[in-house]
């Protein structure tokens, strides 16, 4: 078990390195080879080649590409100060980049960011999966009952429908017409945990019910190929409890493609769940993507996409961790 750990965190740690490079590449080395200036996307208003020249020498778009990677690596470790001579910034560690457009480290930015989108994403896994996969369950018990019929059709409902219909839907029939919430607003845990989980419990839903849907969906589908495994029928010719044949052995076995998908959707929602936080107006890393797009804000978009990086190849490592857990086998692998 530990040589298989140490195996997928040197994958990690090589995979994080690869993303870096790669996203570094896309926002400063090709921009350079197409003949675009990254100065002038931090120039704003200033447009004047004085100021223009003075922002190339602070952020050091003047130096080689790989002069610069090896700043922005060495600023997320240890910090680094953009300096022009006469104007000096401190960006102290960890140093995602320094947003001109907002005056701030990025990385205040997402630390003001992350608890939203950690909040949203956490609070809807916990019931997509516990919902989904209960549902699952018993619609390949109850197959082609009126049950397995019902559940099955508004699964598919929540796999077709786009979450900022559901989510403004929610919102105009909890908050508007039956008045049960006054607004949406995010609450830190630390100030109240009812209020938290109150003005986060419309969200979770409306996010839920997507996911929930697409894991009722495949449990359902698996719980019932494996139902007509050999293994099975040797079970219950042994006499054992049909709850212990479910639980033990079938859902088990059901568990390895949900742990698969389950990892992927929760770390791209760690991410940023851009529709939803856009939806219900939650300041999460989703949203700050999209007002840095929209703003031109590069230092912000590059941190956003290195850390939703992070979180997907975080929890690929995770996932690998679980399944040595539910399947010993792949230990040896």
């Amino acid at each position: 078990m530990i040589v298989y750990l140490i195996r997928r965190l040197i994958n990690v740690v090589v995979m994080l390195w690869v993303v870096s490079l790669v996203t570094f590449g896309i926002f400063f080395a090709v921009p350079k080879l197409t003949g675009t200036d990254p100065a002038l996307m931090f120039a704003g208003r200033e447009t004047n080649a004085t100021a223009i020249e003075g922002i190339r020498h602070k952020m050091g778009f003047d130096k080689p590409i790989y002069v610069q990677y090896g700043q922005y690596m060495k600023g997320i470790v240890a910090g680094r100060d953009y300096d022009n001579g006469s104007d000096k910034t401190h960006c102290p560690a960890p140093c995602f980049g320094y947003s001109f457009k907002t005056e701030q480290p990025v990385w205040e930015t997402l630390k003001e960011a992350l608890p939203v989108t950690f909040s949203l994403a956490v609070g809807a896994a916990v019931l997509w999966v516990l919902g989904g996969v209960a549902t699952g369950v018993i619609s390949a018990l109850r197959r082609r009952t009126v049950l397995d019929r019902v559940t099955m059709i508004t699964a598919l409902a929540g796999v077709s429908l786009p979450i900022y219909f559901t989510g403004l839907v929610a919102s105009a029939v909890v908050v508007y017409s039956l008045g049960w919430m006054d607004s949406i607003d995010y609450v830190p845990i630390e100030q109240g945990p009812l209020e938290w989980a109150k003005n986060l419990l419309l969200p979770w839903i409306t996010l839920a019910f997507l996911f929930a849907a697409t894991y009722a969906r495949l449990t359902r589908a698996t719980m019932l190929e494996i139902l007509g495994e050999d293994y099975i029928r040797t079970a219950r010719a042994k006499g054992l409890k049909e709850n212990v044949v479910i639980g033990k052995h079938a859902l088990r076995a059901t568990l390895t493609p949900i742990i698969t998908i389950f990892g992927l959707d929760l770390g791209q929602l760690l991410g940023g769940a851009v529709l939803t936080e856009k939806t219900f107006n939650l300041r999460g890393l989703g949203y700050q993507a999209v007002t840095a797009i929209d703003g031109g804000d590069l230092p912000v978009i590059m941190g956003v996409t290195l850390f939703a990086a992070l979180f997907i190849v975080v929890a690929n490592l995770i996932v690998d961790l679980l399944y040595a857990v539910v399947d010993p086998r792949v230990r040896l692998t």
